[in-house]
Parts: structure tokens; C-alpha cells; sequence
């Protein structure tokens, strides 16, 4: 299974560079979906996933548009992460499927309405308690990719550390 992680104009670096590093470490491919609220070379951007920016696999789209036409939601596994979700992300199946995109959204405002509503049943969110906006948008990620993960039994990462048998 390959894992893709959509990013939808994201504004803040530091979220995006954790999230960089988030996608090395699973082996996920990073989309960026611009405008991006900074540049590349951004230092906080570099820093929050600077050991990691040579292992990572991204791939950039001019706008929304750009990607959804490249990956259209009705030819693959997507999923789109909002606090308005229909269904918990740990209540999707996401086994048995050869390419899965999470998309998620900007800091700020999180994916555009008219795609919520247009693909409202392949919708997700993390519960949390009422009243409050939405988590971090890099921890929102890492929860949501390695439940991804873990129902497909971490296949691909290292599971036992080899620490303890030195």
C-alpha cells in the first residue's frame, strides 16, 4: 500500500517541515497543494525536518484543481480530514487498498466547504472534545497516517528495536 499525505495550502512551516519528517519516517509521499504560506527554503520549514528532506518523496501541484484532476477522488482511496468528518478516522477500513491520499487542509481554515460537501462521505475526523477548534495540524497527520499504518500491520517499518540485543 502507498500512503500519500496531501497537503492543502499550508501556511505554517514548522507544521509542514514535522510533517516532512513524519512522511520520511513512514515512507510516505508528501504532496504540497500551493500556495504555501512560505518558501521552501524557509529555515523553519528545513529545520523542523532537516535530517530528513534527502529521504523524502514530494511532490508539488500548482493549486487544488491541478491535483484533483491528477488524482481524481472518485478513481482512489481519498480521504479528507475535517473537524466536520461523518466518520471517526479510526472507523474507515483503509486495508486492502493499493494508494490511499489523506488530504488535509490549511491551518487557518482547513479544506475548501464545497469539497467537504461534495465528498462528504469519504470525510474523517479525530474526536476531541466539544468546543474546541482542531488539534495541530502535524499531529492531526501523524494520527491519522499510522492508524493508516497500523491497520496494515506497519508493514514496511521496523517494529522491534534491535537495542536491547546489543
Amino acid at each position: 500500500m502507498k500512503l500519500n499525505i496531501v497537503m492543502v495550502e499550508p501556511e505554517i512551516p514548522q507544521n509542514t517541515g514535522n510533517i516532512a519528517r513524519t512522511c520520511a519516517a513512514i515512507g510516505a509521499k508528501l504532496h504540497l497543494v500551493k500556495p504555501l504560506g512560505f518558501e521552501i527554503s524557509d529555515k523553519y520549514l528545513k529545520r523542523a525536518g532537516l535530517d530528513y528532506w534527502d529521504k523524502l518523496e514530494i511532490e508539488y501541484h500548482e493549486n487544488l484543481t491541478e491535483f484533483l484532476e491528477k488524482y481524481s477522488p472518485e478513481n482512489t482511496a481519498m480521504y479528507f480530514a475535517t473537524t466536520k468528518g461523518k466518520q471517526c478516522y479510526s472507523d474507515v477500513d483503509y486495508t486492502k487498498k493499493e494508494e490511499i491520499f489523506l488530504l488535509f487542509g490549511k491551518e487557518t481554515k482547513g479544506l475548501p466547504e464545497d469539497l467537504l460537501q461534495k465528498y462528504i462521505r469519504n470525510t474523517i475526523r479525530i474526536p476531541m472534545r466539544e468546543h474546541l477548534r482542531s488539534l495541530n495540524l502535524s499531529n492531526s497527520v501523524a494520527i491519522v497516517a499510522y492508524e493508516v499504518l497500523r491497520q496494515e500491520g506497519f508493514d514496511m517499518l521496523e517494529q522491534i528495536s534491535e537495542y536491547f540485543d546489543k
